[in-house]
């Protein structure tokens, strides 16, 4: 009985190394990444500006809710944790059920930058996963600032490669890139689900 408590207690000094901690950033980026594809599909102005806004959203969205995970372990995280893949499935679907919209309404050839609300909504959406992240963290005895910051910047560098690599396709008629767009939003939000 002994060994067995002993191997609880070694058990929960177990910490993530760094190299656990980039594997968990990459895992955790996968979103911002596929979200900031679709943005950079169909922005036609301002595409720096647009960029850097949203790679700084998720960045900083990434970094932080780790931090209320990691505090609030159990107590908010719990009852988000059951209703956490329907927000994301909700708000990625009302998303991506608007790109396809306005792919077939008349507006200007042009468009010039992301909404705020558009930007807190996809930064939510895509960092919930890094709230249950910071619950693993405070239970692995893991200390914060380390992966918080590398979780921030991770996903902030792959939500920029995402928005230019998806500009790179611009030379598809702009319908059909909102469409696609809407499209892998509504994936992202179908995935939730699974």
């Amino acid at each position: 009985m002994l060994n067995i408590l002993s191997l609880g207690t070694d058990y929960s000094r177990w910490k993530l190394n760094l190299f656990e901690i980039l594997l968990l950033s990459i895992a955790l980026g996968i979103d911002c990444l596929v979200v900031s594809f679709s943005q950079g599909l169909i922005f036609n102005q301002n595409r720096f500006k647009n960029s850097l806004a949203l790679a700084l959203t998720m960045g900083l969205f990434q970094g932080l809710m780790p931090v209320f995970g990691y505090f609030g372990a159990g107590l908010v995280s719990s009852y988000v944790e059951k209703f956490s893949s329907f927000l994301v499935f909700i708000i990625f679907f009302i998303l991506g059920a608007k790109f396809i919209k306005e792919a077939f309404e008349e507006k200007e050839d042009t468009i010039c930058c992301i909404g705020l609300k558009c930007l807190i909504s996809m930064g939510i959406a895509t960092s919930i996963d890094a709230l249950a992240a910071g619950v693993s963290l405070k239970l692995s005895n893991t200390e914060l600032i380390i992966p918080a910051l590398v979780i921030g910047l991770a996903s902030f560098i792959m939500s920029i490669c995402g928005f230019w690599f998806g500009n790179c396709f611009k030379k598809f008629p702009s319908r059909v890139l909102e469409i696609s767009g809407g499209v892998i939003l509504i994936g992202l939000a179908i995935k939730a689900l699974i």
